[in-house]
């Protein structure tokens, strides 16, 4: 029931979002400038979207990182849209290799090599991700990064633990309550702001952990939800049952 649900839902969010995207305006040449609105403030400009971001990022949004501002704030609809198709995905998958995991293919022992660097590395691998995804707004990085590092530590239990699977129930509503808090953040703009997905924080001060408004929340749901859905793949691409 779970699974129709969510390509209900997957499928409903496409259309909408193809919707928009026909009857969205004619383009604009971005790179050389001319008359389009900010996204953030509202406000004209006359110059190329590049210079507007470069000079601008930083007034507007409080983050450091001029790529996670984009991504987050500029184009907050177009990260929704990624994490919506890596969600269609990791739905996917799930429905192909369902019989797979029926099966419980079995699978050869680790060495001694893998066993012991695993039980040094693993902490370390969940700690970089982790610092990643927390703080994207101030450095190279971001929630996809970092839930994809997140993921890889995943893949070490796996390949540790040959015969059992990941804990795919607490995967499911992990991902779950990241999207959902993606969502709610995105519609607490529209109480607190203007729009979906706008800024309602104060920006802080600037390099500081604690600043960029709601970037970091997004980043922090992005990283949760990234890592689960793709453990999710991870253990449905091993065929095991799960603990």
């Amino acid at each position: 029931m779970r699974k129709i649900v969510a390509a209900i839902i997957s499928i409903t969010v496409f259309v909408i979002l193809t919707y928009f995207f026909i009857t969205s305006s004619a383009p604009i040449n971005y790179t050389t400038g001319g008359q389009y609105i900010n996204p953030i403030t509202h406000e004209h400009s006359n110059q190329s979207v590049p210079q507007q971001y470069l000079k601008d990022s930083k007034k507007d949004t409080g983050a450091s990182n001029v790529v996670t501002a984009i991504v987050v704030e500029y184009r907050g609809f177009d990260t929704l849209g990624e994490v919506t198709v890596l969600f269609t995905a990791a739905t996917g998958i799930a429905l192909l290799l369902d019989e797979l995991k029926r099966r419980n293919v079995p699978h050869d022992e680790p060495n001694f090599i893998v066993k012991v660097g695993s039980i040094v590395v693993l902490p370390f691998i969940v700690v970089v991700g982790t610092y990643i995804f927390i703080h994207g707004h101030l450095t190279p990085g971001g929630g996809f990064p970092g839930g994809a590092v997140i993921a890889s530590g995943f893949l070490l239990l796996l390949l540790v633990h040959t015969n059992r699977g990941l804990p795919e129930r607490k995967l499911s509503v992990t991902e779950s309550i990241a999207g959902m808090t993606y969502a709610l953040i995105g519609l607490l703009g529209l109480v607190f702001a203007h729009e979906f997905l706008e800024n309602y924080l104060p920006l802080g001060t600037f390099t500081y952990l604690f600043s960029a408004g709601i970037i970091p929340l997004i980043y922090i749901a992005i990283g949760f939800k990234v890592g689960s859905e793709l453990g999710g793949i991870l253990h449905n691409l091993k065929g095991v049952h799960e603990e």
